[in-house]
């Protein structure tokens, strides 16, 4: 282990949107916080309120961030944590927000090569975890794989050291946490494993090798049988669909649900929801999968339902209720039954994405690559509520906390909400 280095520090930048700074929030509006890609337990659902058509005093603050990249934010009360890079430099930057203002807080410049393998990768692809204690991030150097602890001020705590960087398309897995645990999957060309490091001194707690050798990038999420133990549930393309006990990292089952023909990648990640596992996996101009699975606490597996026509790649499935949403690359979405996979309306919804839908009060929001935010209605029938221009690339997937969506593009940190 050894801690990171501060190259060097830079005086905190922002800019606001309109003639005042918005207001301090009251404490409770940010109760609730939004801890790794796609929130909580990565279900890309959110309580609160996020109006749907934005006028200028929706668009509470904008900041220029000290670097670029495609991961998205995570929030922990009134701060906002991503990370940035810079290619050129050869720099990743783990930054701090405040969450009302926009105001830079603090950020970490460290010297670490870049590759990216991929024209739609970039040096900061990934997504942090955070909890009450630190902020985790992940990010790999052109030969070995990192994750680095800070605590919420900035101060470096630990970085661990994963091995060897084997990726054909560069690095973009994003850790979660679960009882005490930093869990990565780290699915490669060979040497791929699942780490579960110890939150306080990023020491290895358990490692499980996977016989994977092929890279994905979706981002685990924890399930819970009825009367069973928590299980992290991973999926990739040769393996499929792992359910791996989260406090051992004994491996419970596997469901091979995927195409074992042309190559795959799982790249948008599973969520979990009424005993459910939902997972795709799917390859450009190819195979396309999203499957349902009911895992029990015995190690059994029951596949519910599947759709295989005009599902996401990259994307990942939403569920809110009775339906689950899926929102495919080209901007098509599909409302199923959650029950039976029945599909209950198929639209064009909007462009290219690359992010992810995220859900707040009966409304859906997916951001398209071109940075427009379309908002389509929770509900049995096609309805688009409002489409709303950033005018910039976005490869992210929104962050939702204390009343406000935290929007990452590339060069730029966006917040909305309602007027105050």
């Amino acid at each position: 282990m050894h801690l990171p280095t501060f190259a060097r520090s830079r005086l905190p930048r922002f800019v606001f949107l309109g003639a005042l700074a918005p207001l301090a929030l009251a404490a409770g509006d940010l109760a609730q916080n939004w801890p790794r890609f796609r929130g909580p337990n990565g279900s890309g659902v959110a309580s609160g309120d996020i109006p749907a058509k934005w006028t200028g005093e929706n668009r509470l603050w904008k900041i220029k961030l000290p670097g670029e990249g495609h991961g998205s934010p995570v929030v922990w009360g009134q701060r906002v944590f991503l990370l940035c890079g810079r290619e050129a430099e050869g720099e990743r930057i783990p930054v701090c927000v405040d969450a009302a203002s926009g105001r830079e807080l603090w950020h970490s410049t460290l010297g670490v090569a870049y590759r990216s393998g991929h024209k739609f990768n970039s040096p900061a692809s990934t997504t942090p975890a955070v909890d009450a204690d630190h902020v985790y991030f992940s990010w790999s150097s052109p030969e070995k794989v990192f994750v680095a602890a800070y605590t919420h001020d900035g101060v470096p705590v630990w970085t661990a050291d994963l091995g060897a960087m084997n990726r054909e398309h560069g690095f973009a897995s994003s850790p979660i946490l679960h009882d005490g645990l930093v869990i990565l999957s780290n699915d490669q060309e060979k040497d791929s494993a699942l780490f579960a490091l110890d939150r306080h001194t990023g020491k290895v707690r358990w490692k499980l090798p996977r016989a994977e050798n092929h890279s994905n990038y979706s981002t685990p999420c924890l399930y819970t049988p009825s009367g069973g133990v928590p299980q992290i549930v991973v999926s990739s393309w040769r393996l499929g669909v792992t359910g791996i006990e989260a406090a051992t990292g004994r491996q419970l089952w596997q469901a091979g649900v995927f195409s074992q023909g042309r190559a795959e990648r799982a790249v948008g990640s599973p969520i979990a929801i009424d005993e459910l596992v939902i997972a795709n996996c799917a390859f450009v101009n190819g195979p396309k999968h999203v499957v349902a699975l009911r895992p029990d606490r015995a190690g059994g597996m029951t596949e519910v339902w599947r759709v295989e026509k005009t599902v996401p790649h990259i994307p990942s499935v939403i569920a809110v209720g009775a339906r689950a949403y899926l929102w495919s690359d080209q901007g098509i979405v599909s409302c199923v039954r959650l029950t039976d996979g029945k599909v209950l309306w198929q639209e064009r919804a909007g462009r290219d994405t690359f992010g992810s839908p995220v859900a707040v009060n009966g409304r859906l929001f997916s951001v398209d690559k071109g940075g427009t935010v379309t908002v389509l209605a929770v509900a049995d029938t096609f309805e688009v509520l409002a489409q709303n221009e950033l005018g910039e690339l976005c490869q992210s997937t929104p962050a939702l906390a204390g009343g406000r969506m935290f929007i990452r593009t590339w060069e730029h940190l966006h917040a909305i909400g309602a007027a105050r």
